[in-house]
């Protein structure tokens, strides 16, 4: 299934920092994730707490244990509550990489907290990071009451659409919403393509 025209306004939508907010497509079609979603990133998604649990296990056995529990439920694998009702608006997010696949990276390295953007589509939701030389953008799909799941893809620098999910397994992104609190979620990303064994992304209400 071809999302990039959904993508490309996502996209837009986010480049004008989220004022105005309207659909990026008034007809988004098959929200069945699993219609869209390539086997790799499924095998991506079955194994997300298989993911989780190393990365974990690598930051602790690099002496970030303090670090992991002062987090609280954002890295407990099992910290997914029912009814994910994520809904419409700005978010203040936040990077954190767990894991490592190459020498020299630490397995525990927090970013600094960016705005970013979630919106109604109609059947499905979207989620863009807003501005940054890296920029995670894509659709989400309901999955039941724990967890809603997020294709998209990664631009970079001044690109101004994105490529169609599918399209560059480099650059496709699958990972899954979950809540963790009360105005507190999760975006994780098991097995991204660079550096880490699992990312995870905190989002909480802009004020």
């Amino acid at each position: 299934m071809k999302l990039s025209g959904v993508l490309a306004a996502t996209l837009l939508l986010a480049g004008c920092g989220g004022r105005d907010i309207k659909s990026a497509s008034s007809s988004p079609t098959a929200a069945d994730w699993k219609r869209v979603v390539t086997p790799e990133d499924m095998d991506r998604l079955r194994n997300w707490r298989v993911a989780f649990v190393k990365a974990l296990d690598e930051a602790k056995a690099s002496g970030s244990s303090a670090k992991i529990a002062r987090e609280g439920d954002l890295l407990v694998p099992d910290a997914g509550m029912q009814d994910v009702a994520l809904v419409s608006g700005r978010y203040h997010c936040r990077v954190i990489k767990l894991g490592s696949t190459q020498s020299g990276v630490a397995a525990f390295t927090p970013y600094p907290a960016f705005d970013c953007l979630v919106n109604d589509e109609g059947e499905v939701a979207s989620f863009a990071k807003i501005g940054g030389s890296q920029r995670p953008v894509g659709l989400i799909f309901d999955d039941g009451g724990f967890r809603k799941i997020f294709l998209g893809t990664m631009m970079f620098g001044d690109e101004t659409r994105p490529l169609e999910y599918g399209r560059d397994a480099a650059r496709d992104m699958a990972g899954a919403f979950q809540r963790i609190g009360e105005k507190r979620w999760r975006l994780i990303l098991p097995y991204p393509r660079f550096e880490s064994v699992m990312d995870v992304v905190e989002l909480v209400p802009a004020t």
